[in-house]
């Protein structure tokens, strides 16, 4: 398959909002690929490399001055080819064998291959619902039902593994996917909740109320001595938190896999910024800044797997194995205790409370009702879409954030507001430095950037308005912080927004 074809479905897929024409023109394409070549095309449909990083940056990238090529050659395999060999590039000279392999593969694309490639090695296709688009093309392709595809995805954690086992061996490979030590799976997620008292009512009574803590969410898994520690994003830290390696080691049981989130305390045992907590996720060896862990959820216990067994008993295998490193809990509390609960969660610095559906299973990478967060405000992850230049004190600064929700149906992110709110001095210095490496394009006073960078950012509501894309707008929205531990596909969708205008279930 030439890496053309590949280019011509995805620019298919760009032309129409028909989320059925979408997976029909991926499936087609799924459908023609040889074996050796489908885990390639799925990873780069859905935004992604087989590689992982590969040590290409957005400005090394768009500063490339090469004509293209008049004609398509490149194949599949060829383009993977080069991935592989620039994943393997370091050390000494690194720099300009980077140039020259890019400057080979480039010289050898087409005008539209070009783009194609350009936008896949700068994040750029990384919208999340491509993931969900791709993985219902493969059950349209090779004849399997969706929600087969989408658990083998859930345990496999890596679509393209998922798509080769449908293709070689229908439902029954898919279904052979278990849970494996050692292997993350997307982590279950959780959904703005309007208040304590209506959540309550939505599971009558039957809820775990837990702290929302401001931490970095981890998955710990431990297979005997050997244990592994995965970000939100599946990535392995285990060398950079050895701390947290030595609490899992000393657990009482030969395996296990617990979901929950880190911290960094300060003397008084308060939760530190977020931002010092992620400072350690970014490093490749233990610092002195230490981590504690606190888990919510046992997802498997002594060979026993645990994902569709209701939350309740879930805890109950939490609490046996990890009792003293659990979150604190109030199993189907009466609405005072609840209230009360909320209060204390607050008090103790941290961000408000979870309330979880004591009989849901953990349904891993999906987004529900099951677990619901209560804030005192709203707040979303968005995606930042440019900034504008300061006037005032904040002359020479970039500040006037540009903000965007995800589109579910794959497209672009799609404006909701704006705002310089919240942002403190260390903040402003910190974007005016960091946001020209992501830089598109400029506009007058604005700067666009590349949709990779995630905010969290707090509001008071919702409103329709004319003014944006969406129809919606943000209501004195202002900045909380920045998510380094978040890609641009797991921020908050325009429908999630769109749900809470007022009068909107």
């Amino acid at each position: 398959m030439l890496l053309s074809d590949v280019v011509e479905a995805s620019q298919g897929v760009r032309a129409t909002s028909s989320r059925k024409n979408k997976i029909n023109i991926f499936a087609e394409l799924l459908k023609r690929a040889a074996p050796q070549e489908l885990a390639q095309v799925v990873a780069w449909l859905s935004g992604d490399l087989s590689q992982g990083r590969i040590g290409t940056g957005w400005r090394t990238l768009t500063t490339l001055d090469i004509e293209s090529a008049r004609s398509p050659t490149l194949s599949v395999n060829d383009v993977d080819e080069f991935f592989g060999e620039l994943a393997e590039v370091g050390g000494s000279g690194s720099a300009a064998r980077r140039q020259e392999l890019l400057g080979a593969l480039f010289g050898a694309a087409t005008k539209d291959e070009h783009d194609f490639l350009l936008r896949l090695l700068t994040g750029e296709m990384r919208q999340g619902a491509l993931t969900a688009i791709v993985a219902e093309a493969v059950a349209v392709a090779f004849a399997v039902p969706i929600a087969t595809v989408r658990r083998a995805h859930m345990l496999s954690g890596r679509l393209p593994v998922t798509a080769l086992a449908a293709r070689t061996g229908g439902v029954e490979a898919l279904e052979a996917f278990r849970l494996e030590v050692g292997r993350p799976i997307q982590p279950m997620l959780a959904s703005p909740g309007a208040t304590l008292e209506e959540a309550m009512a939505e599971f009558d009574g039957q809820a775990s109320v837990e702290h929302k803590m401001d931490g970095a969410r981890i998955q710990v898994h431990r297979d005997g001595d050997t244990v592994w520690v995965f970000t939100r994003t599946l990535r392995d830290i285990t060398a950079s938190v050895p701390e947290l390696v030595d609490v899992v080691r000393k657990l009482d049981c030969a395996s296990v896999v617990l979901d929950g989130e880190t911290l960094a305390l300060n003397d008084s045992g308060r939760p530190r910024p977020f931002q010092e907590t992620m400072s350690r996720f970014g490093a490749t060896t233990a610092r002195e800044l230490l981590l504690h862990p606190y888990f919510f959820d046992c997802l498997h216990l002594d060979g026993a797997d645990l994902l569709d067994a209701p939350l309740r008993d879930r805890r109950e295998a939490l609490t046996k194995v990890a009792c003293g490193l659990s979150i604190p809990a109030l199993i189907a509390p009466g609405p005072e205790a609840a209230a009360e609960y909320f209060d204390g969660a607050l008090a103790a610095g941290h961000e408000g409370i979870m309330i979880k559906s004591l009989d849901a299973p953990y349904a891993a990478g999906r987004r529900g009702r099951s677990w619901q967060k209560i804030k005192p405000t709203h707040t979303l992850d968005l995606i930042v879409l440019g900034a504008e230049w300061g006037y005032g004190r904040r002359t020479g600064y970039l500040s006037n954030l540009h903000l965007g929700a995800r589109d579910p149906e794959g497209g672009g992110p799609i404006m909701v507001g704006k705002t310089f709110k919240g942002l403190t001095d260390a903040l402003l210095h910190w974007q005016t430095a960091e946001f020209p490496r992501h830089e598109r394009e400029r506009d007058g006073n604005t700067v666009h950037l590349y949709p990779e960078l995630v905010v969290e950012i707090a509001l008071d509501g919702v409103q329709t308005s004319p003014r944006y894309p969406g129809g919606v707008a943000l209501r004195f929205a202002r900045v909380v912080r920045y998510r380094p531990d978040k890609e641009p596909h797991q921020a908050d969708t325009i429908d999630a927004i769109r749900a809470l205008l007022p009068g909107t279930k």
